[in-house]
Parts: C-alpha cells; sequence; structure tokens
C-alpha cells in the first residue's frame, strides 16, 4: 500500500518560495552567502520546519544541521540532504530542493501515521557552495573525516572573518562532533543543473557518480614591451602562452573523447594594456572525468604541453593545484532502487553522472550514497533564472519518499 502514498506537491513549492524570501534579491533569486545573516534567516525557517514536524534536532561543531525522525528501532539513519547557501545570484531550487523535499517526505509519513523500522533524517550541510568560505562542501567534508574541523573553522573571507567565529555570531556553532550520528545511508535530490535531462524531455536523472575534479593554476612571467617595436620572435609573450594553453585544453577534450570536460574559466592579463605585450598572466584550468585514469591522463598531457610551450614561448611558467578530487561511484543498491522507482512510478529516467560536485560525493564514503535528479530549464543553475516545472519537483520528491521508506523498512 506504502507504494501509493505521495507528497503533498503544493505544500514542497509554497515550501521552497517561503524558504526563497531569505535572503531574496530584488527581481528575483537569492543571495545566502554561509554564515552570514541571511543564512541565518534560512537556517532558522528550516529548523522551525523541523520542530513544528516534532524532530530531534543535532547540530554539530561545523554547523551542520540535522532533524531526526524517530524510528520503532534505535537503527542507523536514513539520511535525506543537501544544503541551504547559496551562491550570489543563486536561484530558488539548488541545495534547497533537497532539504525541504526531505521534509516534505517526513510530513507525508507523519500524516499518514507511518512510523518506519530506521530513523529517517534530514541534513542541511554548511557552506556547500564555498562563496566565502574555501572549500567547497565544507560540511560534509568534515563530516565525513576528510578535512580536519579545525582547518575548516580557521577559514577566513575576504574580510578576515574566520567560519568559527560567523557560525558563532549567527547561533550555529553547535556541541555535536561532526560525523558523530550513525547513518545507514545516504539519499540526495536536486536539480541536475546541467541541460541533459531538459533537452532530452526525461523525467528523473538516474545518478551513477560524481566527476573527479582537478583545479590548477597558471602564473605565467614574460616581459614586458612595446607591441610596435618588438619583432614577433623577439617576444616573450605571457599572453600569447595562456592562450595557448587555454585553446589546449579545449582539444585535450576532444582527444581523450567520453565524458572528459575542460575550461580555461579564469584569466588576468598584466599590465592589460592594448599596446603592450603582457608580461604576467593568472589563469585557471578545470579538468573533469568520471574516470581517474583518464583524468590523471588528461593532468600529465596539460602539464607536458605547458612545458612545451614555456619553452618554445621564452615565458616562466609555475603551476600549484587549487582542488584534485577523486571520482565518484555511487552505491549500486541507491541507484538501482532509484531506477527501479521512477520505472514503477512510469517516470522516464537515464543513468548520468552528475558533473557538480555533491555533499553525497563525501557521504559516499560514510554509507551507501545516491543521487537522483530532475531536470532544470535549459540546464541553467547558479543564476536567478534558474527554474524548475512544480511537476518535475513532485515526481522528484514521490521518487525520493519511497526510495527512503524502502530503505527505512528493509529488514536486514
Amino acid at each position: 500500500m506504502s507504494h501509493y502514498l505521495q507528497i503533498n506537491g503544493q505544500r514542497l513549492i509554497d515550501s521552497l518560495f517561503a524558504l526563497g524570501e531569505c535572503g531574496a534579491l530584488e527581481g528575483g533569486g537569492v543571495c545566502r552567502l554561509a554564515a552570514t545573516a541571511e543564512d541565518k534567516a534560512g537556517r532558522d525557517f528550516v529548523v522551525a520546519r523541523m520542530k513544528a514536524l516534532g524532530l530531534a534536532i543535532y547540530i554539530d561543531a561545523i554547523g551542520n544541521v540535522t532533524g531526526v525522525y524517530a524510528g520503532e528501532e534505535a537503527l542507523p539513519m536514513v539520511m535525506m540532504g543537501s544544503h541551504i547557501d547559496t551562491v550570489g545570484t543563486g536561484g530558488l531550487y539548488d541545495g534547497n530542493y533537497g532539504v525541504m523535499a526531505g521534509l516534505e517526505v517526513i510530513a507525508t509519513l507523519l500524516e499518514a501515521g507511518i512510523r518506519p523500522r530506521r530513523p529517517l533524517a534530514v541534513t542541511f550541510f554548511t557552506n556547500e557552495e564555498g562563496v566565502r568560505f574555501q572549500p567547497d562542501m565544507m560540511g560534509s567534508v568534515v563530516f565525513a573525516g576528510e578535512y580536519p574541523l579545525d582547518a575548516a573553522l580557521a577559514a577566513k573571507d575576504l574580510d578576515g572573518v574566520t567560519l568559527d567565529e560567523a557560525l558563532c555570531e549567527i547561533g550555529y556553532k553547535g556541541a555535536c562532533r561532526p560525523g558523530d550520528l550513525s547513518v545507514d545511508s545516504y539519499v540526495e535530490l536536486h536539480i541536475e543543473q546541467g541541460p541533459i535531462l531538459d533537452k532530452e524531455r526525461i523525467d528523473i536523472g538516474v545518478v551513477t557518480g560524481v566527476q573527479g575534479i582537478s583545479w590548477q593554476e597558471f602564473t605565467l612571467t614574460g616581459v614586458s614591451n612595446h607591441a610596435g617595436t618588438t619583432p614577433m620572435n623577439m617576444r616573450h609573450d605571457a599572453g600569447l602562452a595562456a592562450a595557448k594553453i587555454a585553446v589546449y585544453a579545449r582539444e585535450l577534450s576532444l582527444t581523450l573523447g567520453g565524458d572528459q570536460v575542460s575550461t580555461a574559466g579564469h584569466m588576468v592579463f598584466k599590465p592589460n594594456l592594448i599596446n603592450v605585450i603582457p608580461n604576467h598572466v593568472v589563469m585557471t584550468v578545470d579538468l573533469r572525468n568520471t574516470d581517474n585514469e583518464t583524468l590523471k591522463l588528461a593532468e600529465q598531457r596539460l602539464a607536458e604541453f605547458v612545458a612545451r610551450t614555456s619553452q618554445e614561448e621564452g615565458v616562466e611558467i609555475t603551476s600549484r593545484s587549487l582542488v584534485r578530487f577523486n571520482p565518484v561511484i555511487f552505491a549500486d543498491e541507491i541507484v538501482n532502487a532509484v531506477e527501479d522507482e521512477a520505472k514503477r512510478q512510469a517516470l522516464s529516467c537515464r543513468r548520468l553522472p552528475s558533473g557538480a560536485g555533491h555533499d553525497a560525493q563525501f557521504m559516499a564514503s560514510v554509507c551507501p550514497a545516491g543521487m537522483i535528479f530532475v531536470p532544470c530549464v535549459d540546464g541553467i543553475s547558479h543564476n536567478v533564472k534558474e527554474h524548475s516545472e512544480a511537476k518535475d519537483l513532485i515526481a522528484g520528491a514521490n521518487v525520493l519518499l519511497q526510495v527512503v521508506l524502502q530503505r527505512a523498512q528493509r529488514a536486514e
């Protein structure tokens, strides 16, 4: 009978719009940077919802908040969740959808009088976006024990405020140690943040894993000189070398094929004048792949090309790694459960990896984890125009409901 249980769709949509009032931007969208006054307003709103549902609330030392719906037995919890912090020009759905849908699942079970065998929980993790403090996905990486709590709390924003100070200021530095909760499994519902489901008109994305990410910063040092009087073969042009690297990053993806993507996203020239050969460039290259061996090969080939370019152009180039995450493969039992449930609800679905990082990739080292994607219009996210249709949001939440209920009720 429980298969036919459905969430209250309108209540879910209303809750997303209500949360969107916290940190709302004029003309639409949301700015709720981690541990700001706007984030506090959002946190207070969600915690009030948790309390209204009678959940036991745990706040840990990195500010992660978990609301627990007790099960019939004191077993490890089946956790849903995501984040409620946003980028500077965020939308209503990124992260927020997974949190509010999790609370809607619990509200639905409460109304139906269903108390599952295992506890159900909803968590929102601190500073997933990494805009105000680095690294991103901070709450979940600390929860998983893959980044030191002290180092995270010592992270400073541009004004020199530490995360520790900011959490104390908003009243969300909790007493629990991150990761102390006993978690059976973790399921994160999220908008895709890419165009595949929308373009292919598919209802549910069955997420197989998260791409590995390699971010590198290159500093190129050449010689400034007059753009008109310096012969082309006598130049040490840092700008030209940077442009060659940017073009090579694109060619590398096409050569390696498959899931390899590359982006030269940041480039600053000095002196940045129309008639002066650049003597200094700082640039970044973002490499991603679902296969770690191919990602390593991409890193190696890029390094070889950079060394060759340095030699050919007479430009000194140094590099440093900013981020390096291995690809994560989600648990078969969760991936299969999402796919089976989508089919059972007569929803079209396809398997795909996540191109963006998510809290689920770190929870995957703690317990069996997986994700459910729903389409977002034109793949637009991290943008005030971010939008997902109500029918898609409701469909995703109904799949989440059944997947976590099955996990929480299972006998073994």
